[in-house]
């Protein structure tokens, strides 16, 4: 293993090179006018594979966009590992607030990144991240330490829902067949306190529509004498979360896991920064469901938020209108065992009774996924906590990440196979946002703590 730490630490240079390249190319899934480069990168990432030693490597068409596949089975007696990662990005508007264009990477220091950090559209969430697997597996063959067998697979639509991917699993299921699936597209907890991620939200997501009057109205006319939409919807939102900071839905926490005591002191062993962690964002103080600590609303506990919220006016100058139509958007984080169906029914449910008499409201699912838990008594945590603690040389810790991937449950369901959510990324990267960064230290660390999960694993 100390020749392959020794390989990568002689080629890192070359490897940010490299994924500097990767980054020029603006795969932007949501934009059908990026089409082109989506493609161009899917073709980019496969040569990438070939070059690195991977067999069988295909650009498999989709209903949408491509799949990266590849694969290197040394011994089929051995385990065989699936990574998984996403070679599109997230658009970058708003484009003003980036320092310098967005698929312009650049390395600059920062006070969490003395070394450097590289600065691009899809530095940290994905290409960053898969790209350290395609280079620890370069590092594992030049240096005859494959311990495994390997597969690899690349989408290119994670950032618009995964739609093709449930439907390509499903049809090779038999060629993606694995005993673990290993991916890193998540974050550790701080640099100084490296963790493993074991568990991940579940989404539910809704579209509402308050409708009142037949057309917009005048204000002056009609004001005073009929219900506003824009009204009604804001107290309806209101009435969405109590004083508390508990969801008032019927039933909605029914199927909640019930996290022991030891659990949630093991988790709050996280060193919590407060103060820290409300000048990030630029607030005097926090908010949430009673009991709970910051670190546990934002993972071990179901949430609700209002997304989005329009109706009305909302272009340059006066215009005095009673609208017709007001709609929002809210998500809801689930935790283990709730599922979208069940939560985005008892929602609709709950949203029809509290409407007045006097609106039509309408419910829109739009999509959801499950949550997914990673025990930490399994061999395939037990591999990655172990790895990641001989690269970073710290113990390292359990942590709950309050996102959601909800093809960790897909993955699971067909190929029976559990995820290792094994991620370098750090939540202050702006991911999604502009001037979107990935550690150089956190891009290194990564490569080389990956060959150790092989070896750890195959053990």
């Amino acid at each position: 293993m100390q020749e392959t730490l020794n390989y990568i630490n002689e080629n890192k240079l070359r490897f940010v090179d490299e994924l500097f390249e990767l980054l020029r190319i603006a795969s932007i899934s949501a934009d059908p006018a990026y089409k082109n480069e989506v493609l161009l990168c899917a073709d980019i990432v496969a040569e990438h594979l070939k070059n690195t030693g991977a067999d069988n490597v295909e650009v498999c068409q989709t209903k949408g966009y491509p799949i990266v596949f590849g694969e290197k089975i040394i011994d089929k007696n051995l385990p065989t590992v699936l990574v998984y990662g996403h070679y599109d990005v997230q658009p970058p508007d708003p484009l003003e607030l980036w320092r310098k264009p967005p698929f312009e990477p650049y390395i600059e220091k920062t006070e969490l990144h003395p070394e450097g950090a590289i600065f691009a559209r899809g530095s940290a969430d994905d290409k960053g991240q898969f790209f350290m697997q395609i280079k620890a597996f370069e590092a594992m063959m030049k240096t005859n330490s494959l311990p495994c067998n390997i597969k690899f697979i690349f989408e290119g639509e994670e950032e618009v829902g995964s739609v093709s991917l449930g439907d390509f699993v499903n049809e090779f299921k038999e060629k993606l067949s694995c005993d673990c699936i290993l991916i890193s597209d998540t974050h550790i907890y701080s640099n100084e306190q490296p963790t493993v991620t074991t568990g991940l939200r579940g989404l539910s997501y809704v579209e509402v529509e308050v409708e009142g009057p037949n057309r917009d109205l005048h204000s002056g006319l009609y004001g005073g004498a009929v219900p506003n939409p824009i009204h009604v919807l804001s107290r309806m939102i209101a009435k969405l979360i109590d004083e508390d900071g508990q969801i008032t839905i019927d039933g909605f926490y029914d199927n909640v896991e019930d996290v022991s005591d030891a659990d949630r002191a093991d988790m709050n062993k996280l060193k919590d920064n407060p103060e820290e962690f409300k000048k990030s964002i630029g607030l005097n103080d926090v908010e949430g469901e009673a009991g709970y600590t910051t670190l546990e609303r934002t993972s071990i506990r179901p949430t609700l938020d209002c997304n989005g919220i329009w109706g009305g006016y909302t272009g340059e100058g006066a215009k005095t209108v009673i609208p017709s139509k007001a709609s929002a958007k809210i998500s809801m984080r689930l935790v283990p065992y709730q599922t979208p169906e069940e939560i985005t029914e008892k929602f609709t449910k709950y949203f029809e009774k509290i409407a007045p008499h006097n609106v039509r409201v309408k419910v829109t699912p739009h999509h959801g996924g499950l949550p997914y838990v990673l025990p930490t008594d399994t061999k395939e945590y037990l591999a990655a906590k172990n790895a990641m603690e001989t690269a970073f040389g710290k113990e390292v810790l359990p942590y709950r990440g309050g996102g959601s991937i909800p093809i960790t449950s897909m993955f699971e369901q067909v190929l029976g196979a559990k995820s290792v959510l094994m991620g370098f990324g750090l939540d202050s990267d702006a991911i999604h946002s502009p001037n979107e960064h990935y550690g150089l230290f956190n891009f290194y660390k990564g490569i080389e703590s990956i060959p150790l999960f092989f070896e750890n694993y195959s053990k």
